[in-house]
């Protein structure tokens, strides 16, 4: 990559709010210098459901952004999520083909554009290879490119992420409409993954889980690769919904009582300790039990968990997740979400940091997946492999859905 900085920013169109983040990227570091953030409308779990007013939103994060950092970007990586995102793993294996048993070039080309080769039903486009290890001669793992290794046979498998082309369209119609190009798209749960888990972590199974306002990502790491991700449409706005139709209330009373008194864990036994609405004893405030309050929220959270880890099915085992459990996410700031996340995964479960370069208000949980956008997408740029794959399945589509 050139040595000069480049400005390349991230955005994330959410279900509560939009975010954009810019960053200077010199070639070996990353710093951030914009970010801005809006209301986020026109959309519902992760999905643009009415184009004007998302574009809206996400343009005036953008300015908010780019006056922000005193920068303007003409490219973007742009975060996905949503219910349409699907998952399949395929893995093949090949002779090797030299008379010496050493794997060459050719021989890793091969194994991995068979792997890659699933092709997928209509109205659906690819938005990411993820590579697992390679596997010599059916015993050992190997994470990169095993040229010129002995061996009579090699395999490998891809974990294919992939989504609905009008869906993916229409966000990043929402970008191009602002002038500005989308370099990339990234999963939200890889990009936040990225960012909340290290190295070490990955390498030795770790599950990341990020809880937004309409929808839950996750990836599960393995051997410093992802194994799995997923998503669900079920986030922070579910838990509020519970409490507007649990205690007879606006859905603005019912985000005002989680913000203030829900709980991911029941902690208040005592059925007569009540707290008010609003406190300040006018027409219309009133009390409710607090135990209601943290009943209805933490049975939501303790689902949610419940769900990911039937998603997970046997991809996911204690014993293999040895990192453990890490959340984010603006839900992730609930009070005592730890306690049932580690009662459902039965493993230790912290909170997810972002990298000690990010400070300030840019820590909150809630930017997560916009910063791991940015990070996650220049990383991935120094991936040669990466590079050629995307430019072939990712950007090529992407040009494609605007050909018409």
């Amino acid at each position: 990559m050139s040595s000069s900085p480049q400005i390349i920013g991230a955005v994330e169109i959410g279900t509560s709010k939009v975010t954009a983040v810019i960053g200077e990227y010199t070639g070996r570091e990353l710093a951030i210098i914009g970010h801005g953030e809006c209301q986020s409308h026109g959309v519902t779990k992760g999905m643009v459901w009415d184009y004007k007013a998302a574009s809206e939103c996400t343009h005036s994060a953008l300015e908010i952004a780019e006056r922000d950092a005193g920068e303007k970007v003409d490219t973007v990586f742009l975060a996905q999520t949503g219910a349409h995102l699907e998952g399949f793993y395929n893995e093949a294996s090949v002779n090797v083909m030299g008379s010496d048993n050493v794997i060459g070039e050719e021989d890793i080309r091969t194994v991995c554009n068979l792997a890659r080769s699933k092709e997928l039903r209509n109205g659906r486009m690819i938005v990411h290879h993820i590579r697992r290890p390679f596997v010599i001669d059916d015993r050992q793992m190997v994470p990169t490119a095993p040229e010129n290794l002995s061996a009579k046979k090699l395999a490998v498998g891809y974990w294919t992420v992939h989504g609905e082309e009008q869906r993916l369209a229409d966000t990043i119609h929402v970008i191009k409409g602002f002038n500005i190009e989308v370099s990339e798209l990234v999963v939200s749960s890889l990009a936040s993954g990225h960012v909340v888990t290290t190295a070490e972590e990955r390498q030795h199974g770790v599950l990341a889980i990020d809880i937004g306002a309409g929808t839950t990502d996750y990836v599960l790491y393995g051997n410093g690769v992802p194994v799995i991700t997923g998503v669900l449409a079920v986030g922070g706005s579910h838990l509020t919904n519970d409490l507007s139709v649990g205690l007879r209330l606006t859905e603005g009373q019912a985000e005002k009582l989680k913000l203030q008194y829900g709980r991911a864990e029941v902690r208040c036994r005592d059925k007569t300790d009540k707290v008010w609405l609003d406190g300040n004893f006018a027409i219309g405030d009133r009390q409710f039990p607090r135990h209601s309050i943290e009943k209805i929220t933490s049975a939501r959270v303790r689902e949610i968990f419940e769900i990911v880890k039937d998603k997970l099915g046997s991809n996911f085992s204690s014993q293999e997740c040895s990192a453990g459990v890490v959340l984010t996410g603006g839900t992730a700031k609930i009070p005592a979400i730890a306690e049932p996340a580690s009662s459902v995964f039965q493993v230790p479960v912290h909170l997810g940091d972002p990298p000690v370069s990010i400070v300030g208000e840019l820590r909150d949980p809630g930017t997560t997946t916009a910063i791991g956008t940015l990070y996650y997408g220049i990383y991935s740029r120094s991936d040669r492999g990466v590079m050629r794959r995307k430019k072939s399945s990712l950007l090529g589509g992407i040009r494609n859905l605007f050909s018409n």
